[in-house]
């Protein structure tokens, strides 16, 4: 008998204890949402739409693409982070999540209030012009720039990403007057671009590549530290005209903060055996991206290190809301 109801005692003791791991849900156990901040047609929206169906196979559920756009990708970061932290709502983001929230006053932080997932890829921008704009390199672009002040204007996807860093970069190191004109996204600006409403861009080789392949646009040069595989030809801005000069947009996955380890893990695990492939790089290599990858710690770290990094930048180019 007194040993009967030591079993119970026990029982009813664990009992409790196995009521939340019983509770818990296998994950995923419905679609995931894969936000993009930007519309159709830019980097972002090529990267999810080449992520999406292989992710969705390896997870076993739908993983459904929204295009959220607004205030240079604000509006779907602001989303992502507003989600439950289950791990069903992750977003890939740009180096802009951090610039904007330094430029303006955003209802987020970027670091502390998103879960690290991965460091996708890096791509860097290409300058290119009008077909009209009687320039065929950096320095005839300066010359032209100098001799008439305030009649280029250029294209960015919005406020603080890299295509307007490396504009007001270009702008503050040779005197040109360029005036900016931000858009929603990449997609809208090229076809600006191509149709003669601007006259230059520093587009995102990914979403840039097609159309100076197609030779819509001409390309002048790069803004990474050194050329870039998918376009030898084409020389950098440092050796063309202004040395030191570099820039390079970071593509990530995040999700709002709190996702658990495991589920972090493995989105992580997935989302970099999809684009590690041979197949993968080879893809993303010819969209102008050059994968990074790494764990969800090291590109917290990196997130952390880059906000000091921009803030620095921000303060010396003299960039703000406009």
């Amino acid at each position: 008998m007194q040993r009967r109801t030591l079993l119970a005692a026990t029982a009813a003791l664990a009992a409790p204890a196995l009521v939340p791991a019983l509770a818990q849900p296998a994950w995923p156990n419905r679609p995931i949402r894969l936000i993009i901040p930007f519309p159709p047609g830019g980097t972002t929206d090529i990267l999810a739409r080449y992520i999406g169906p292989p992710l969705s196979a390896a997870l076993g559920q739908s993983v459904v693409i929204e295009n959220r756009t607004g205030g240079a990708g604000t509006v779907g970061a602001l989303e992502t982070m507003r989600a439950p932290p289950d791990g069903h709502t992750i977003c890939i983001t740009i180096s802009t999540l951090i610039t904007t929230a330094l430029l303006s006053r955003q209802p987020y932080h970027p670091v502390n209030d998103v879960t690290p997932i991965l460091h996708l890829a890096n791509v860097a921008n290409i300058l290119v012009v009008n077909k009209a704009l009687p320039v065929h390199s950096v320095a005839e672009l300066i010359a032209y720039g100098r001799a008439n002040p305030g009649k280029l204007s250029y294209g960015s996807p919005g406020i603080g990403t890299s295509v307007h860093l490396s504009g007001e970069m270009f702008k503050q190191a040779t005197g040109i007057d360029m005036v900016h004109v931000p858009y929603r996204g990449g997609g809208p600006a090229l076809a600006d671009l191509v149709g003669g409403q601007l006259q230059l861009i520093f587009g995102n080789a990914s979403s840039t590549l097609p159309f100076v392949r197609g030779d819509q646009v001409r390309a002048l040069a790069v803004t990474a530290a050194t050329r870039q595989s998918y376009a030898p030809e084409l020389p950098t801005i440092a050796e063309a005209a202004i040395p030191g000069f570099a820039v390079a947009e970071w593509y990530a996955v995040i999700g709002p903060a709190g996702i658990p380890a495991p589920v972090t893990a493995r989105l992580n695990r997935e989302i970099l055996a999809i684009v590690g492939t041979q197949e993968g790089r080879a893809r993303l290599l010819d969209m102008g991206s050059e994968i990074v990858g790494g764990t969800p710690e090291e590109f917290g770290a990196f997130l952390r290190a880059d906000m000091a990094r921009t803030e620095a930048l921000v303060r010396s180019t003299g960039i703000r809301m406009e």
